[in-house]
């Protein structure tokens, strides 16, 4: 995958997390249950995605579990995944293609040895998101809630408005 897809894919996943989190702040009070539900969700997903950073910028590991104890207000949440997903994209405009190939080692939170490349870390936080947030559309959709359209289509039509002319 080149750097230049990696770079919109990643535009994309701020841009995913940006719609939901925006709709997730207009949830009536009657769904209290069902945001800390997203909120659960949504923080796993950030706490991947830093556990992953340290992997891949050679940082100390953040987190020593997938997810925190506590569970943050959706506005600190919002704000550290929106730092965690400018990082990330600042990181691949720094990529080169040799790099994305680079394999490194490291431990899982269980303890595990794991493997990975770059490029392959870079597409499992990528796909990772994506499965839980569409989690988080389904609780939503639970209680009567349209999640948001999740869809790379989108993003990009959106993004370049001349991909619609034939």
């Amino acid at each position: 995958m080149s750097t230049e897809t990696l770079k919109s894919l990643f535009g994309y996943k701020a841009w995913a997390n940006s719609e939901l989190f925006s709709l997730l702040a207009t949830l009536p009070p009657e769904h209290s249950d069902q945001l800390h539900t997203c909120i659960r969700t949504l923080n796993h997903i950030y706490v991947v995605d830093r556990i992953f950073r340290a992997h891949l910028s050679g940082e100390p590991i953040p987190f020593d579990a997938t997810n925190t104890k506590a569970t943050p207000s959706l506005e600190q949440l919002r704000a550290d995944v929106e730092a965690t997903d400018a990082w990330y994209r600042s990181y691949i405009s720094s990529l080169t293609a040799p790099a994305l190939s680079e394999v490194f080692a490291f431990v899982f939170t269980d303890g595990d040895r794991g493997r990975m490349s770059r490029e392959e870390a870079l597409f499992h936080v990528l796909i990772h998101g994506g499965y839980h947030r569409g989690n988080v559309g389904q609780v939503l959709k639970s209680v009567s809630v349209a999640p948001p359209r999740d869809l790379y289509t989108k993003f990009l039509h959106l993004n370049e408005p001349d991909r619609r002319k034939a």
